[in-house]
């Protein structure tokens, strides 16, 4: 698949630069849902078929995010997963987390009494790691201004410290090209950048994690054999990944396989740069028009603490977001420069 055949799943969607609040679905997954909302009606939808379709989920998450399908589990929201990270460390560990940082990523930590939870500007993650750091979980790309964190800087001072490094790829997994494998652990919701139905999400372990985690909503789902697991006390969970799985929302997963298949072919294909240089273009070229210095972020925020901006961009047709005191606008595989120029003239 190239780009423009990624480009073609899309209906064309002039002014929508809100990626980052939701995504938009392709036409394979409004075909895939029609199709299987019309087995449901009909009779024949059974469990063994949704099956095939997070299993086929799961295996392009792999492939988008460059880890084993094996390390990969799946689940509906962002904060539920990083749950299962923040209950299995011990009473007293310190978690190192970045202020400002999207909550999903930061309560379940703080939900914990028990634990030392400490909040750092990004730039100065890395250089806040010390002796006796156990975790640190941060947003690879932040949600409210775009700002991407050293994930090399952060993943050296982590190994020095023998923390684990838990990274959000919600904001960054369809636009930036990720390799799961550089962290002890993910979590990504893939109804933003990926495109999926809402209520779609995975978590990334390694063999390290994998120990050291507890499977907190261990389910029949999660079992080593799923059907012979329904029942009883006899619990044989999965020795891999899907030990952390949670029971799937069986529409959204058949709804997110075209679209996960679709950046797995682009993004694991043969230029797998090309949809982040195409998304970080249109947003520096934004800020290019606003004076401001490129920054390599699909994610552009404007101070905007009257809400003007945001006003202004509304009222010429533009579909953007106000987060923390900004107008946000996300640019993604639809767009293209009509739209920097409808939102620069929005603006000036």
């Amino acid at each position: 698949m190239s780009l423009d055949s990624l480009r073609a799943q899309f209906a064309p969607t002039p002014g929508y630069l809100d990626a980052a609040t939701n995504g938009l679905p392709t036409r394979g997954t409004l075909d895939a849902m029609a199709a299987a909302l019309r087995e449901w009606q009909a009779g024949e939808a059974t469990p063994a078929r949704y099956d095939e379709s997070v299993a086929a989920a799961r295996s392009a998450f792999a492939r988008i995010v460059g880890a084993p399908a094996g390390d990969v589990a799946i689940g509906a929201q962002t904060a539920t997963l990083m749950g299962v990270v923040a209950a299995s460390l011990p009473s007293g560990a310190e978690v190192l987390t970045v202020d400002g940082d999207f909550t999903s990523v930061t309560y379940p930590f703080l939900a914990r009494p028990d634990l030392r939870v400490r909040g750092v500007p990004l730039t100065a993650l890395a250089d806040e790691v010390r002796p006796g750091t156990a975790a640190i979980a941060f947003s690879l790309v932040q949600s409210k201004d775009g700002a991407i964190a050293d994930a090399d800087a952060v993943t050296a001072a982590a190994r020095a410290a023998g923390a684990l490094t838990v990274a959000d790829l919600t904001q960054a997994a369809g636009w930036l090209p990720v390799d799961a494998e550089r962290f002890d652990a993910t979590v990504t919701s893939a109804y933003k950048w990926l495109c999926a139905p809402r209520g779609v999400a995975f978590l990334t372990v390694g063999a390290t994690a994998r120990e050291r985690l507890r499977p907190l909503n261990a389910s029949w789902y999660a079992g080593a054999d799923v059907w012979a697991s329904v029942y009883g006390h006899d619990m044989r969970l999965a020795d891999d990944a899907r030990r952390f799985d949670v029971s799937p929302a069986w529409l959204c997963w058949v709804g997110a396989v075209p679209a996960l298949e679709a950046f797995a072919d682009e993004l694991a294909g043969a230029d797998p740069d090309a949809v982040r240089r195409h998304d970080a273009r249109l947003a520096d070229g934004l800020r290019a028009g606003l004076g401001v210095e490129p920054t390599g972020s699909a994610i552009v925020a404007i101070p905007d603490p009257s809400g003007d901006a945001a006003a202004r961009l509304a009222a010429a047709g533009l579909r953007t977001a106000g987060r923390g005191g900004r107008a946000r606008l996300a640019f993604h595989i639809w767009n293209d420069d009509e739209d920097v120029a409808a939102a620069l003239a929005a603006l000036h």
